[in-house]
């Protein structure tokens, strides 16, 4: 069994490091191992970058492994400056407690913690990592690190050529290899595993380990996923991909993966879908014969939209994205999704109680055309459409009973191209 997990994830390229193979499988083929991966409180939701190995946490527990998610109460106040140029700002105590309890919560969507020999045990690092006065802390653990060590690693190297580091940043890696000795200690914790960009402090929680224990464990790391075009995986124009709904709506999260790169698509498939090899090979030919059916990215969208917010929020999405090009009913869609779905698209506004300018004002408020004329042009054409509803006038003027909820109007030129109209309530 697990030689067959190793071998699923390595099909989809989800191993960047391990340090002993056969150890690691020796370990696992022994029964139920307990593992962890750390995630730091740094916003007040995890996002998709998480999501890349937050699901390796799953496919591991569904292996018959015990998870121990980590949220770091502890190092979230301090920082890790792996992949960073610069200083991270530091959040108030208070705050991060709130975002260690609502990455907790939504950790517990992704993980069983209530059946079997293998149900996820929650750690906080704040636990063991507080009681501990600076003498002592110094004393039992800072005495094992060579600094010397401590400058090789990447992550400190790197900082230390663009103009330097922070005490409290430099002492990140002293604190992550300590919560590997205590989820050691304290549960029996064998392995490791995080983003390829932790490789250096995951290791030195393995050296920790050997000299206060005498014991062995091991690590496994995941590579940074990026796009084809070298950007970084979960970001777009407007910022991170959230996996909390009211940062990044269900709707949005949908169009995120509907809106992939067609040369992601294949990997994203092996990545994050839970799929049969077998599925996932045949959604992969189809895409490669047609991609402009985008039928491999539906699949994805639909996969991943359920996973993180559930089926009745996927057919909400769904049901939006088929409305706005006139294949569903706007009617049918709840105000908060149509909200969601019309947030995305250009648009304009119209202030509380002015009278409502023709559509050809409002399309080019929008700047979806260059200028007016070019909206009369599209009226001449029969490509103008409000809520879907052809235009047919260039003078014409939007009834107030045509707003959506009393304050939206979706504009449309041709097939493809929408914009919203909000009307101002105050």
């Amino acid at each position: 069994m697990t030689s067959a997990l190793i071998a699923d994830l390595e099909w989809r390229g989800l191993i960047a490091q391990t340090t002993d193979r056969d150890a690691l499988l020796e370990q696992l083929d022994g029964g139920s191992t307990a593992f962890y991966i750390g995630f730091d409180p740094t916003a007040p939701s995890l996002h998709l970058g998480n999501l890349v190995v937050l699901l390796v946490m799953r496919r591991f527990q569904l292996a018959g492994h015990k998870p121990l998610p980590l949220v770091g109460g502890a190092t979230g106040l301090v920082g890790d400056p792996s992949g960073r140029n610069e200083e991270r700002s530091l959040n108030e105590a208070e705050v991060v407690e709130q975002w260690v309890g609502r990455i907790r919560t939504q950790l517990s969507k992704f993980l069983d913690f209530d059946n079997g020999a293998h149900a996820a045990v929650m750690t906080n690092n704040l636990d063991w990592t507080k009681p501990l006065s600076a003498l002592d802390f110094l004393r039992e653990v800072g005495k094992h690190f060579s600094v010397n060590q401590m400058l090789s690693k990447d992550s400190v190297s790197s900082r230390l050529e663009s103009g330097g580091i922070s005490y409290t940043e430099f002492s990140y890696q002293v604190l992550q290899a300590f919560d590997f000795l205590e989820l050691y200690k304290r549960h029996n914790c064998r392995l490791q595993m995080g983003g390829s960009d932790q490789w250096g402090n995951i290791v030195a929680g393995l050296d920790l380990i050997r000299k206060v224990e005498g014991g062995s464990a091991h690590c496994l790391t995941i590579p940074l996923l990026m796009k084809s075009d070298g950007t970084k995986f979960g970001k777009t124009a407007g910022g991170s991909v959230w996996l909390d709904p009211e940062m990044t709506s269900p709707y949005a999260f949908y169009q995120f993966w509907l809106n992939s790169d067609d040369a992601d698509v294949p990997r994203y498939l092996k990545v994050f879908s839970f799929k049969s090899h077998e599925e996932i090979e045949a959604l992969i030919a189809s895409h490669e014969a047609n991609p402009g059916a985008r039928t491999a990215h539906r699949e994805l969208a639909r996969e991943m939209t359920t996973l993180v917010h559930g089926s009745l929020e996927c057919e909400a999405a769904e049901r939006a994205a088929k409305a706005l090009f006139g294949q569903g009913d706007l009617a049918e869609l709840d105000e908060r999704t149509l909200s969601a779905a019309l947030s995305q698209l250009p648009r304009t506004t119209v202030p509380a109680g002015e009278p409502l300018p023709t559509w050809v004002d409002l399309l080019a408020a929008t700047g979806v055309v260059e200028s007016k004329s070019a909206a009369r042009r599209i009226v001449k054409e029969g490509g103008a459409y409000l809520n879907n509803e052809k235009v047919l006038e260039e003078s014409f003027i939007p009834a107030p009973e045509s707003l959506l909820f009393g304050r939206f109007l979706l504009l449309r030129k041709g097939k493809r191209d929408l914009a919203m109209v909000e009307v101002l309530t105050q």
